[in-house]
C-alpha cells in the first residue's frame, strides 16, 4: 500500500539488529523484529503521521490489515498507535476488526492492548453489542478471546458489570491456561481498587475453584493495602 511505503522505510533505516534479537528473545521467538525500541517506534510514527497525514477512516480496516500482515512486530504495534485515534470515529462494524486483529498473530503484547482500550472504548459507545460478541467469544474456545472476554472492563471501575465479568470468571475457572488464569486474577485485582468488598466475597465463595495464582493476584492491592 502506498501510504505505508515511507513507514516502512523509517523503520528499516532505523533497524538495530542487536535489538531485535534480544526481542525476538523476549517474545519466545514468535515474531521478527526490526529492533525499534518503543520510543523510537513511536517518535517514528509521529514523524510519518505528521508528514503524511491520518488516512481517511474508510481505508483504516485495509491499511491496519496490510501492517498486521507484515511480519516485523513493530508494524503491528504502529497499527495500534494508528488505531488508537480512530477509536472514537470508526462505527459500529470495527468489532470485526478487533476480533481480526485478536485472532491473528495472538499475543499478549497486542491481544491485551485490543481488548482494554480498542475494544473497551467500542463497547461504551456501542453497548448492545457486548453481549452477544463477548458471548461468542466466550463460547468460541479460543483462548485470547476468552482472555478478552474478561479483559474489555479492566478500566471501567465503576462502570464495570460485575456479575457479567463474575459470569465469565465461573465459566474459565477450571482453565490451566496461564494467560486465562492470569486475566482471572488481573481483573479481579482491578475491580479491587473500585470495590473490595465484591472481589473478597467472590474468592472467599470460589476459593477452592480459583487457581492459586488467579487467587493471589486478585487479592493484591487488598493484602497490600491491609498492610498499611
Amino acid at each position: 500500500m502506498k501510504y505505508l511505503v515511507p513507514l516502512k522505510d523509517s523503520f528499516f533505516k532505523n533497524a538495530n539488529a542487536t535489538h531485535a534479537a534480544g526481542m525476538k528473545k523476549y517474545m519466545r521467538n514468535q515474531f521478527d523484529f526490526i529492533g525499534l525500541k518503543a520510543p523510537i517506534r513511536r517518535e517514528l510514527g509521529r514523524q510519518f503521521i505528521k508528514e503524511h497525514g491520518l488516512p481517511g477512516v474508510d481505508s483504516i480496516v485495509d491499511i491496519i490489515k496490510e501492517l498486521w500482515n507484515w511480519k516485523e512486530r513493530e508494524f503491528q504495534f504502529f497499527a495500534m498507535d494508528l488505531l488508537s485515534k480512530f477509536k472514537k470515529k470508526t462505527d459500529a462494524s470495527a468489532i470485526n476488526l478487533y476480533e481480526f486483529l485478536i485472532t491473528n498473530k495472538s499475543w499478549w503484547d497486542t491481544v491485551d492492548f485490543i481488548a482494554a482500550s480498542l475494544a473497551a472504548d467500542h463497547f461504551i459507545r456501542f453497548p448492545e453489542q457486548i453481549m452477544p460478541r463477548t458471548q461468542k467469544w466466550m463460547v468460541s474456545g479460543h483462548m485470547w478471546l476468552q482472555r478478552s472476554a474478561l479483559l474489555f472492563q479492566l478500566k471501567y471501575k465503576k462502570a464495570t458489570n460485575f456479575h457479567l465479568l463474575s459470569d465469565y470468571i465461573i465459566q474459565l475457572m477450571d482453565s490451566e491456561e496461564f494467560f486465562i488464569r492470569k486475566a482471572i486474577g488481573w481483573t479481579l485485582r482491578e475491580f479491587s481498587k473500585t470495590d473490595p468488598g465484591s472481589v473478597i466475597d467472590f474468592v472467599d465463595t470460589y476459593e477452592e475453584q480459583l487457581s492459586g495464582l488467579s487467587k493471589r493476584e486478585a487479592l493484591k492491592v487488598i493484602e497490600r493495602n491491609n498492610k498499611k
